[in-house]
């Protein structure tokens, strides 16, 4: 699958376009699109594990949750037992 492109303009500080025209000189990398690209991803994913991370310390506070989770234990808590005691 092809996956489409889009032409963006971005203004970035002089001292951040002089080094990636130095990584670029040096063969680092196969474009300055591809590691812009490459950097951004990085970053968006970083930002949906930070938000993933702060949904489960929410839900840690949850009471709610913790009693579900909780009487779900209790409730698994012989079937597991079992379950161990036949892969041993």
């Amino acid at each position: 699958m092809v996956s489409k492109t889009k032409k963006a303009t971005f203004s970035l500080h002089t001292d951040v376009l002089d080094e990636l025209d130095q990584v670029m000189a040096q063969g680092k990398t196969s474009s300055k699109n591809a590691l812009v690209e490459q950097a951004l991803i990085k970053e968006l994913n970083e930002l949906r594990r930070q938000a993933r991370k702060n949904l489960w310390l929410e839900a840690s506070k949850d009471q709610l949750l913790l009693n579900d989770i909780a009487e779900i234990e209790t409730d698994f808590k012989y079937a597991d037992s079992e379950t161990s005691e036949r892969a041993n």
